[in-house]
């Protein structure tokens, strides 16, 4: 069974085909520049034959034609006839209040990702457009909606509030949704498999940090809470991203700044973070190499993000009232054994003890807590791509 999973962002289609025989790709790209002069589609298969093709692709149906031509293609291709294809998941990033779980795309479902149009002006469009131009190419083949935020939709309304007039929240569904539900869910069931424990009987802590960043505590299996909110902009430290703030600085900006509110709004997504803080990059390794040659900047950017981090790995332990496992992933929690490190120095309180020598050395998937932790911590690369086909197989079955 071949399942196509596709994920449209805001300028690019990010494509994978499984055979969900063996769970393996078969085939990966992405068309990128949609609209843009130097378009172009990557394509790589498994064998590792890599393909560039510069096009001019100004909208999402000629993305997922190129797309959907060289996955047939004789010479670049890896099936037949597109007839193969079984169904198409697609990554949605928001599904509100009425998204509890993926489903097939039907004129309802596409009406509530319509709906949250307003909530992730940069994601449900083009998720919504690639879905659309999947279904003129694949008419008869099944659509399955996975949303980002559906993971979360078990958080208790003790933790999803504000505590701003709650007529916001019945209005205009002001709330806490939160996000990377799709990356959390699958390192979660992941680390249950490597520690050989039952999901509904762990208190988790998944750490999703890369340029953009998340913690989420799971309590029996379900996401009892999570960093992001409203939008993606709050909780931890991001690459970009300011992360909590005093909401006051806002008022302060506009009023005695003079920054217009646009302008604050693109400074906290895309001016702040550890590139505002730093001053030089958003990139962790960047950062790294400029603490080896002394910049205090990058240094106490790296301290921040990992200080920001400890306190929620405290809150949500006690929120949960205990903690079994602490997992890293994405790209910053795989690969800086540094800055792992440094979030977890300290945490001894929380019986969480870091094997400095397997931290170190690791390289992919692992256990990196010492033997007499009590608190097991991991790393496991996220495979939204994978849960994304699994669930997609699954509801396609049914």
């Amino acid at each position: 069974m071949y399942i196509l999973v596709i994920n449209a962002g805001s300028s690019s289609v990010k494509y994978k085909l499984f055979d969900m025989k063996g769970n393996s790709v078969i085939a990966e790209g992405i068309v990128d520049r949609i609209g843009l002069e130097d378009a172009f589609l990557k394509h790589q298969t498994s064998n590792a034959k890599e393909t560039k093709i510069d096009s001019d692709i100004d909208n999402y149906d000629k993305a997922l034609k190129l797309i959907t031509d060289i996955l047939v293609d004789k010479e670049n291709g890896v099936i037949d006839s597109l007839k193969s294809i079984s169904a198409v998941g697609h990554r949605v990033v928001h599904g509100g209040e009425k998204a509890s779980s993926s489903v097939l795309i039907t004129p309802e479902v596409e009406e509530i990702i319509k709906e949250c149009f307003d909530l992730a002006p940069l994601h449900n469009p083009p998720n919504m457009m690639g879905i659309e131009a999947c279904k003129k190419i694949l008419p008869h083949v099944p659509q399955v909606a996975v949303f980002d935020t559906a993971f979360h939709r078990t958080i208790p309304e003790k933790a999803y509030l504000y505590a701003i007039p709650y007529a916001l929240y019945e209005n205009y569904s002001i709330r806490r949704y939160g996000f990377h539900g799709t990356s959390h869910r699958y390192v979660a069931s992941r680390a249950c498999e490597i520690l050989g424990k039952p999901e509904d009987k762990v208190k988790m802590i998944t750490c999703h940090l890369g340029s953009g960043c998340s913690i989420t505590a799971i309590k029996d299996g379900k996401s009892v809470d999570t960093s992001m909110g409203f939008t993606p902009l709050e909780g931890l430290i991001m690459g970009t991203r300011s992360g909590d703030i005093d909401p006051a600085i806002i008022f302060y900006l506009v009023e005695r700044v003079g920054l217009s509110v646009s302008e604050v709004n693109n400074m906290l997504n895309k001016q702040s973070g550890l590139l505002g803080l730093s001053t030089v990059s958003r990139d962790m390794r960047d950062l790294e190499q400029e603490v080896s040659k002394g910049n205090k900047k990058a240094q106490i950017s790296i301290e921040c993000f990992a200080y920001r981090i400890r306190k929620y790995i405290g809150a949500y332990a006690s929120a949960m009232a205990g903690l079994d496992v602490v997992v890293f992933t994405a790209g910053i929690g795989e690969n800086s054994s540094k800055t792992r490190a440094m979030i977890c120095d300290g945490m001894d309180f929380l019986d969480m003890k870091l094997d400095s020598e397997k931290n170190s050395q690791l390289e992919g998937e692992g256990i990196v807590s010492r033997d007499d932790s009590g608190v097991k911590i991991l790393v496991i690369p996220t495979d939204e791509e994978l849960m994304i086909a699994r669930d997609t197989m699954e509801i396609a079955q049914g």
